[in-house]
Order: C-alpha cells, then structure tokens, then sequence
C-alpha cells in the first residue's frame, strides 16, 4: 500500500533531493538571459504555449513511485509543507481517498497554482493590460489584470482561480491571487487549502523558451507559515502545435459519454 513519502525515504535521501533542488533552483536563476522575448513596451513578453515536465501535479512533496504516481523529487523549497495539526490529518484523509475526492477526477476547475503546473499545456496570450491563460484541460481561462488595478474590495464567493493583479518588478512578474473557493487541490495526493489561500507567483523568462515559476502560498487555517513551490516551464515547440480543448465529463456519467479510453 502506498504510504506518505515521509515514511518511504530516507532522511538521508530527502536532504539529498532537497540540496538538488537547491542546486537547480541557484543555476537556473543564474542564468538568466538578457536574450529574451520582449513586448513593445520593453516588457518580458511570456506569450506562447508553455507546459511543465516533471512530477509536482502527482504530489508537491518528495515522493517514492506508487501504484498512480511516479516517483519525484518534489519541488517544495524546505521539502516538507508546513501543515497544521489538523489539517495534517485532513490532508492524510484525502490521500486515502484521492480516487473519488481529488476535484480534477471531478472535472472540477484546477484552481491556482495547481492549473500552471498540471501536465497539460496552457497558451499565454499577453497584452500591456493583461494576460490571458488558457488551458487546454477544460479550457479554463484565467486573466492576470497588469493594469494597476486592485483585487475587488468584496466578493459574493469564492473564485475557482481566484482574482490576478499583476506587476513587474524589473523582468519578473509579479502576480498576487486572492478571493479563491476552498474546493480546489494543490495535486493528486491531496495537499489542499482553505478559501483564505493567498498566492503570490514570480513569473521570470531565463531563456526564450523557459520560465521560472515560483508560488508561495499562505493559508493560516491550513499552515503554520508560508511555503514556496519553484518549478520549471517549457515552451511547447513542436511543428504545428496548438491547444485543444480536453474534454472533461464527471465520474458519475462516465457511462453516458465516450470514454478516452475507448469505452462506449
């Protein structure tokens, strides 16, 4: 039976992979390049088709390979998210029941930063006003608003991805998320948040084709204190690639759609 990474690596093998990460995360900062896609106004133009390769959507924390999940090495800055007492015992919870319970499986929006770093692409479509993010599972789309304006001062309710207000800080951007719906994961093995998650990402071009992500998130009813994701991003360059729209249909009437699977 699988069981929390904790309980399958070795102290020894978590520092390794936490002073690896480290490594990567220095070197790829490091090599920033001043030859970079740029808008008309000078600015860092991250428009394109970008998608992640790696493990982070199978579990944030360093991880052994299970039945539904490759192995990773994680790419929480520290290794370990900072849980409180009881939401430690919530997040065990739902890996035990992540089959039925984690909302991707019920076609449910991705929220954020979970949609960056899900293995599917996702087009940036950037403008001195705003970006647009549309991805391809769902086509949810997300708009990150880099004109000044403030996050709403009320909302009705939550938002699956939350309110975007970006702005550059030199060639990173800066986005500050808030005003999220509570019913989202952080990934398929049950990390998860509450509707007082606030996100704070750095989006940064190194090279034409890869940007640096960073998110640290703050949720003071489900950590003890705030935590950093780092992860990679890679344009998609494949001849004639384009998204399309991943079609995505509830467990439940599973039985009443054609089925990826080739189930009827």
């Amino acid at each position: 039976m699988a069981q929390l990474h904790s309980t399958v690596l070795s102290r020894g093998l978590k520092a390794a992979v936490l002073a690896l990460s480290l490594v990567i995360g220095h070197s790829a900062s490091a090599q920033v390049s001043a030859d970079i896609p740029r808008q008309a106004n000078g600015k860092p133009d991250l428009s394109g088709i970008w998608q992640i390769l790696g493990e982070a959507d199978y579990d944030l924390e360093p991880h052994a390979g299970r039945r539904d999940a490759p192995p990773g090495p994680g790419v929480v800055e520290g290794g370990t998210i900072p849980y409180r007492a009881d939401a430690l015992e919530q997040r065990k919870e739902n890996f035990e029941q992540r089959a039925e319970d984690d909302p991707a499986k019920k076609c449910w929006s991705l929220g954020v930063p979970r949609s960056v770093y899900y293995p599917a692409p996702f087009q940036i479509f950037q403008r001195e006003r705003d970006l647009t993010l549309i991805h391809q599972l769902g086509h949810q789309v997300r708009t990150i608003h880099t004109n000044g304006t403030l996050h709403p001062v009320e909302l009705d309710a939550g938002l699956w991805l939350g309110d975007s207000r970006g702005k550059w800080e030199g060639d990173t951007l800066v986005v500050d998320v808030n005003g999220f719906a509570g019913e989202t994961w952080l990934d398929r093995s049950g990390n998860f948040h509450s509707e007082s998650l606030h996100v704070v990402e750095k989006w940064t071009l190194i090279d034409a084709n890869t940007i640096s992500y960073t998110a640290t998130m703050d949720d003071p009813e489900v950590f003890t204190a705030p935590w950093t994701i780092d992860v990679l991003l890679h344009r998609r360059r494949d001849k004639n690639f384009q998204v399309i729209e991943d079609y995505c249909f509830t467990l439940p009437y599973d039985q009443y759609y054609p089925h990826k699977d080739g189930a009827q």
